[in-house]
């Protein structure tokens, strides 16, 4: 029988798993990407074009999602 410290992590590890899984179902974005972002028309970086179908650079991005969170 195992002690409460190996039950608390084996939910730690089951929670882990389930939030990996919950990203990785998120759908991604495809097709072309933008060279300039829609938002504040600074150029999305090269590699960042490469991902395909990234319409924002990372920072508006970044306030994009952060808003939809709310």
């Amino acid at each position: 029988m195992g002690d409460w410290l190996d039950d608390a992590k084996a939910i730690e590890e089951l929670e882990r798993e389930r939030c990996i899984q919950a990203v990785q179902a998120r759908p991604r974005p495809s097709g072309p990407s933008r060279s300039h972002c829609r938002d504040c028309d600074e150029q999305i970086p090269v590699q960042r074009q490469a991902l395909g179908g990234i319409t924002r650079c990372t920072p508006c991005e970044t306030t994009f999602e952060k808003g939809q969170r709310r």
